[in-house]
């Protein structure tokens, strides 16, 4: 007769444990907790730094965040999305905020290794004593002129 194949994970479960249906239907419904879970704490994050933003809504689904709402201005809508585009673990912020007050959008810059603030100030402005516009620019996410690291994207607005 030889060697007659089957499907493992059918039939009668005399070796107790989950069928691989079964334990698919767990995973995905730890990545919907853990989705969910992510949302949330991005979402307690935003409202901790007092941002104003009318009916915050953010969405996880894998590294992708969805975020809408009514940002009081494109400067709350920018500092938003920097918040939870810094955040382990998200990969794309899908922005689908609208803005209260309208104003001019600024420029995103990713820090590379050896970046300062007055390097990156420099390169925008012309001047590398202008650091103190992108520093203010990004707080209350950035506590320090010393504390960027490479991957970290910042909001580099248009100068008055």
């Amino acid at each position: 007769m030889g060697l007659i194949t089957f499907i493992k994970d059918a039939g009668a479960k005399i070796f107790g444990g989950k069928t691989s249906a079964e334990k698919a239907f767990d995973a995905a419904n730890e990545k919907l907790n853990a989705e969910a879970g992510a949302a949330k704490k991005l979402t307690e994050m935003v409202n901790d730094l007092q941002l104003q933003v009318k009916d915050l809504k953010i969405n996880v689904l894998d590294d992708t965040a969805t975020v809408s709402g009514m940002a009081y201005d494109q400067t709350t809508k920018e500092k938003v999305v920097l918040v939870i585009g810094n955040s382990q673990g998200i990969a794309t912020v899908d922005d689908q905020m609208t803005v209260e007050h309208t104003e001019p959008e600024a420029q995103f810059y990713t820090v590379v290794s050896g970046d300062s603030l007055s390097k990156i100030a420099k390169k925008y402005y012309g001047n590398a004593m202008k650091y103190p516009e992108i520093f203010e620019a990004n707080k209350p996410m950035l506590k320090s002129v010393d504390l960027i690291y490479p991957g970290q994207v910042l909001r580099i607005p248009a100068l008055d």
